[in-house]
């Protein structure tokens, strides 16, 4: 292959730079220099995100938003920064709109349980599409069997994009909420969002975005989109696991009921009745990952110093130098390959299984992700029972992916 033609590396990234900045990758797995495929299950952290999570406990180490003491004001006012930060990330029109939790799953199940305990009846309708991770399937079916809403689905063609045709077919005056990914994380595809949400709107829907494969790959602009939600998780944006985001319009979250009860997130609490703190902090019920909302800011310091304009481009070349050399594979099928992609390759391979693939590539350094990826109905859709996985980051290099070619190459030796 001509690396230099195919060579991702005219963007403005300092990758070797920026691979230093990655304690992880400097080791050696089985003997080989460790080769990291899988950023879309969770993205390897800078040491600056370390260095801010020990800052944290070695320094101000304390509960937040309760204590008059130096320690809980200083840990109060560096969580309050990262919301801040997490406001100007996406864009979003106030801090009053930026709920922490869990992760995305966190984030999703609250949607399902406040906005589905407010608005959602008998009757009522939910979209969702063949791309959806679990975690954005599961809870609304929950909520579907718990108060005898309907779960429809949005179907894919064979490249792996959705029907837009057939989601426009779908929405009606019963269609209460959307919830659709913002990049798949088992084909990459890249919905196109902003469309989809102007449809919802339309039929008077509401519509939450799970952009846990979005947030390192592309800039967030919540007030472009006109989500009505929007979902992610710190882990796969270089910060750490256990901490994640809920965006929501302030008027729409105003309206919520509390997700769960507990400390922090009431103004007064008698036995005869309780009044709510104010947004955001209603939905952050007891102590949350302090910690982890910290090591997020810094996340988010580190990206925006990358910045989107550097980091999409890159990852894009990435995406076509490893397309190309996979494609010259006869015993390869790549499976989705949507005009959009982020750069997350799916395949499968007549010649070994893709647990084979993985078990073998890992005997050389190389880390994949085989499985169904936790979209076991888009699985259903291809007719298969899993795939491999590679996910590429701004950390990897061309010279990774050669790597993974030379490995690929010894896995399909071994079965002929």
């Amino acid at each position: 292959m001509d690396i230099k033609k195919n060579s991702p590396n005219s963007t403005g990234l300092d990758v070797e730079s920026i691979r230093r900045d990655f304690p992880t990758l400097h080791q050696e797995i089985n003997g080989k220099p460790l080769v990291y495929f899988d950023h879309a299950a969770t993205s390897q952290k800078p040491s600056a995100v370390i260095q801010a999570v020990e800052n944290y406990y070695r320094t101000i180490n304390a509960n937040i938003h309760r204590g008059v003491h130096h320690l809980s004001q200083a840990a109060t006012d560096a969580f309050e920064a990262s919301r801040e930060k997490v406001r100007h990330f996406i864009n979003a029109d106030s801090t009053k709109e930026i709920v922490f939790c869990s992760g995305t799953t966190g984030a999703i199940n609250l949607v399902a349980a406040s906005f589905g305990q407010k608005y959602i009846r008998e009757g009522d309708e939910i979209l969702i599409s063949h791309l959806e991770h679990h975690s954005n399937i599961v809870p609304w079916q929950l909520l579907c069997d718990r108060i005898g809403a309907r779960l429809r689905v949005i179907p894919v063609n064979d490249n792996g994009e959705l029907m837009l045709e057939e989601y426009e077919k779908l929405l009606n005056h019963r269609t209460k909420l959307v919830s659709v990914i913002h990049i798949s994380n088992s084909l990459g595809t890249i919905n196109p969002i902003k469309q989809m949400v102007e449809a919802a709107h339309r039929h008077g829907a509401r519509v939450l975005v799970d952009g846990a494969q979005a947030t390192s790959h592309t800039a967030i602009d919540v007030l472009d989109l006109d989500c009505d939600f929007y979902a992610f998780s710190g882990h796969k944006m270089c910060a750490p696991t256990g901490v994640g985001v809920l965006y929501g319009k302030q008027e729409l979250l105003s309206t919520l009921p509390p997700y769960q009860g507990g400390g922090d997130m009431i103004l007064s609490v008698s036995f005869e009745k309780t009044i709510y703190n104010e947004l955001p902090h209603r939905f952050e019920a007891g102590t949350p990952n302090i910690s982890g909302v910290i090591g997020l800011g810094a996340a988010i310091d580190y990206l925006d110093s990358l910045g989107f304009e550097n980091i999409e481009p890159y990852e894009q070349g990435l995406l076509r130098y490893a397309t190309d050399a996979m494609s010259t594979i006869k015993s390869v099928k790549i499976i989705g390959k949507a005009a959009r992609k982020s750069s997350t390759i799916s395949f499968i391979s007549d010649k070994a299984h893709p647990h084979d693939i993985g078990t073998i590539l890992d005997h050389e350094g190389i880390a994949i992700r085989t499985g169904h990826h936790c979209t076991q109905p888009l699985m259903s859709r291809f007719g298969i029972p899993g795939t491999s996985r590679i996910s590429l980051s701004f950390y990897n290099t061309t010279e990774d992916i050669d790597r993974f070619m030379i490995g690929i190459d010894k896995v399909f030796k071994m079965f002929f």
